[in-house]
C-alpha cells in the first residue's frame, strides 16, 4: 500500500512540473531572444508561486500562527487558481498559433508582391503613350537620338554610309555603359522587426496571460461582492395547507478562514436576514480554522434571524478545525446544531446527521437515531452536508435533503472532477420519492475565486400539494 502511494505521489508530482516547465517555456521562453533576465524571473515567479501554495496548505492545516496563515493564504492560494487557468489558456493557444502564422505568412505574400519593371510594354510611362517610341529611318538610314550630353561610343549607334550595311552589334555591346533599371527591393518578413515565430509567440502569450488573470481576477471579485440568493420552490406532497409558501433559507460552505474573515461574514448574514426566513439551515463546512483563531469571525451569526430559529450540522471541514469546540461556538451563538438528532417543527419534522468524515472520530451520521422514530405521517426535512447521503435518506423515508459540499465545481472544469462523485452536483433532483438540494455554497476553499460556479444562498420555498 505504501508503494502504490509513493507512485501515485511521484506520478502526480511529474504531471505538475511537466505542466508548469510546458507554462514557463511558452510564455517565457519562446517570448524572449536568449537566455536572460526574463526567463529567470519567469522561473522564479512560477517556482515561487508554488512554494507559497504548498506553504500556504500546510500552515493552515498545521494550525501556525494564524497571521502567518494570512500572509500566505492571498498569494498562495491566487497562485493555485492563476496557474490553472494558466495552463488552460496556453493549451488553447496551441490552437491559435498556427492559424495566427498563416494569417500572416498569407498576409505578407499579398503586402510585398514584386511590382512591374518600369520598361514593363505593360505599364503606360508617365507621358501616357501606349508605347514606347521607335526609331526612325531617313534615306535608308538607321537614325538613333543621342541624349545631350553623351559621349562616343557610350550608348550610342553610327549610321552607317549610304549603301552599306549596318554593323551588327552583340548583346554585350548594345549594354555597355547603358543605366541598368533600378532593381525592385527584396520582400521584407512580417513583421519588420523580430521574427514572425517569435511575434506569434509573444501575441499568444500576452493574450493567454490576460485571459488567466481577467478570469481569475473576475472571479475573485465574484465571491468577495458576497453571495447572491437564489429562489427555489419545492413541493412536498405531506406538507399541510397551513405550511404553504414556508421559507427557509439555505448556506453552506462558507469557509471562514485566512482568507474569508468577519466582513465576509457579516455579507452572508445581512443576505439572509434580508429574506426574511421563517428557519434558517446552515449545512456545513462553515469555518477552515479553530475557535481560537476564527470565533471573532464567526460572531455576526449571532445576528441571524427567523421565526423557527437556526440550525447547523457539521461539514468535513469542522472535523479539521476542531468540530466539538466549534458545535459549541455556534450554540454560543444562537444556533441550534442538529448532532444526529431531530425537532418537531409546527408543520413538519426537521433532522441533521453528522457529516461523514467524522466517523473517523466515532462521531459519523446516524440516520436511525436521527430518524428511526418519527412518525412518518409527517413531512420530513434533512440536513446533511455532502450529497451522498442521499441514499440513506431515501431509505428513511425523508421528504427532502438540504445539502452542500460540492460548491458546483467551483472552478471550471473542475465541475467535470465534482460531479463524477457527487450524485448531484448543484440543484434539485428527485431520488425515488426524495428530493435534494444541493447548494453551490456561499464561500470558497483554497482560492477565494469562482469560476462558472457563483456563490448562492438559496431561499427554500415549501408548497404544499394540497393547497
Amino acid at each position: 500500500m505504501v508503494i502504490v502511494f509513493v507512485l501515485v505521489a511521484v506520478l502526480v508530482m511529474a504531471v505538475i512540473v511537466t505542466a508548469n516547465w510546458y507554462v514557463w517555456r511558452r510564455l517565457f521562453r519562446d517570448t524572449t531572444r536568449g537566455p536572460g533576465l526574463g526567463r529567470r524571473a519567469g522561473a522564479v515567479l512560477i517556482a515561487g508561486g508554488w512554494i507559497l501554495a504548498i506553504t500556504a496548505l500546510v500552515a493552515e492545516r498545521s494550525g501556525a500562527p494564524f497571521w502567518l496563515q494570512q500572509v500566505l493564504a492571498w498569494p498562495g492560494f491566487l497562485w493555485l487558481a492563476l496557474s490553472m487557468y494558466l495552463l488552460l489558456a496556453v493549451l488553447a493557444g496551441e490552437f491559435v498559433r498556427p492559424l495566427l502564422r498563416r494569417f500572416l505568412e498569407h498576409r505578407a505574400r499579398r503586402t510585398i508582391t514584386p511590382a512591374a519593371p518600369s520598361g514593363d510594354p505593360a505599364r503606360p510611362d508617365h507621358g501616357g503613350s501606349a508605347a514606347p517610341t521607335q526609331p526612325g529611318t531617313a534615306g535608308g538610314a538607321t537614325v538613333t537620338a543621342v541624349s545631350a550630353g553623351s559621349q562616343p561610343g557610350v550608348g550610342t549607334t553610327h549610321a552607317p554610309a549610304p549603301g552599306t550595311a549596318p554593323a551588327a552589334v552583340s548583346e554585350p555591346e548594345q549594354g555597355a555603359g547603358a543605366a541598368a533599371p533600378p532593381a525592385d527591393p527584396a520582400p521584407q518578413p512580417f513583421p519588420a522587426g523580430p521574427s514572425r515565430r517569435l511575434f506569434v509567440s509573444r501575441v499568444v502569450a500576452g493574450a493567454a496571460a490576460a485571459a488567466a488573470v481577467g478570469t481569475v481576477g473576475y472571479g475573485t471579485y465574484g465571491v468577495l461582492r458576497g453571495p447572491k440568493v437564489k429562489r427555489v420552490t419545492v413541493p412536498l406532497a405531506k406538507l399541510p395547507r397551513a405550511a404553504h409558501g414556508y421559507r427557509i433559507a439555505v448556506v453552506s460552505d462558507v469557509h471562514l478562514g485566512p482568507v474569508l474573515g468577519r466582513g465576509f461574514a457579516q455579507k452572508v448574514v445581512d443576505a439572509i436576514n434580508a429574506t426574511q426566513p421563517d428557519l434558517v439551515a446552515v449545512v456545513g463546512d462553515l469555518v477552515d480554522g479553530s475557535v481560537k483563531d476564527l470565533g471573532p469571525a464567526a460572531a455576526p451569526l449571532a445576528q441571524l434571524r427567523a421565526r423557527h430559529g437556526s440550525y447547523f450540522v457539521t461539514g468535513n471541514h469542522e472535523y479539521f478545525s476542531g468540530a466539538g469546540q466549534w458545535v459549541e461556538e455556534v450554540r454560543r451563538l444562537g444556533l441550534d446544531p442538529l448532532e444526529n438528532a431531530r425537532r418537531e417543527m409546527p408543520y413538519f419534522d426537521l433532522a441533521g446527521v453528522n457529516d461523514v468524515t467524522g466517523e473517523e472520530e466515532g462521531q459519523g451520521p446516524d440516520f436511525a437515531k436521527a430518524l428511526g422514530d418519527r412518525d412518518t405521517a409527517r413531512a420530513c426535512v434533512l440536513l446533511a452536508h455532502q450529497p451522498v447521503q442521499i441514499h440513506d435518506a431515501v431509505e428513511h423515508g425523508v421528504d427532502l435533503q438540504l445539502s452542500g459540499h460540492t460548491h458546483g465545481g467551483q472552478l471550471w472544469p473542475g465541475n467535470l472532477i465534482a460531479s463524477g462523485a457527487n450524485p448531484t452536483l448543484a440543484g434539485l433532483e428527485r431520488y425515488g420519492d426524495t428530493q435534494l438540494y444541493v447548494s453551490r455554497g456561499a464561500g470558497a476553499w483554497g482560492p477565494p475565486t469562482r469560476v462558472g460556479a457563483p456563490s448562492d444562498i438559496t431561499l427554500i420555498e415549501l408548497a404544499s400539494k394540497q393547497a
